[in-house]
């Protein structure tokens, strides 16, 4: 039976389109960036929303899974993927909406995608990061990890590129300098993921003083 699954597996594996991204270039990393790296990564917290107000939070649930449906017409796994996104994305200081894009481009949101050169996951992690930043136990096909690998190497590309989208995304695809891959990427963001809260659910948490 496990024989079975596993070559069900591959099988599946296989007959997926072919991934956009997975050419990250291995650097040479200064110690404090890979031990701040390394912390980041080995820091595992249950995934949660992270906004100013519970119905934000349900308000935004309720949007994606609607936009994500299509592709993924489960709905248990719809919230739990969106779930931990919005959070490893914000823990990370990045705009939620920004790394959905990615994601849609990197992977199609399909969590067992492999590149042309072996980059995995839903955000097309490159093996050599593994070694860089975590530790060999480490699976790239599970769905928080490999959020959490891609969203820290995002923040680090940014940093490095002093907050430069543009050269940032080139750096996450190995393709610095041209314009093909970052256009896709906000393209896709500014298209399929931008949002913006109501003004009547920003306010459904405030509590105004009596009298007012």
């Amino acid at each position: 039976m496990k024989i079975l699954l596993t070559l069900c597996a591959l099988t599946t594996m296989l007959a997926l389109p072919p991934a956009w991204a997975g050419a990250q270039r291995e650097e040479a990393l200064a110690a404090n960036v890979a031990s701040a790296m390394s912390r980041t990564i080995a820091d595992v917290n249950a995934p949660r929303l992270v906004f100013d107000t519970p119905q934000e939070g349900q308000a935004w649930l309720a949007e994606m899974s609607r936009r994500l449906q299509k592709r993924i017409p489960d709905a248990w796994m719809r919230e739990r993927l969106l779930t931990a996104i919005q959070y490893e994305a914000t823990r990370a200081g990045l705009d939620p909406q920004l790394v959905l894009g990615l994601i849609q481009v990197e992977s199609g949101f399909n969590k067992y995608a492999i590149s042309p050169v072996g980059a995995r996951g839903l955000m097309q992690v490159m093996p050599f990061w593994v070694r860089q930043i975590g530790n060999p136990q480490h699976n790239l096909f599970e769905l928080t990890l490999n959020l959490r690998y891609g969203c820290t190497i995002l923040r680090h590309y940014l940093d490095i590129e002093r907050g430069s989208l543009y050269r940032a995304l080139g750096r996450y695809n190995g393709s610095l300098g041209r314009p093909e891959y970052p256009n896709l990427v906000i393209g896709a963001w500014k298209k399929n993921w931008a949002w913006t809260p109501a003004a009547s659910v920003k306010m459904a948490g405030v509590n105004l003083p009596l009298g007012q």
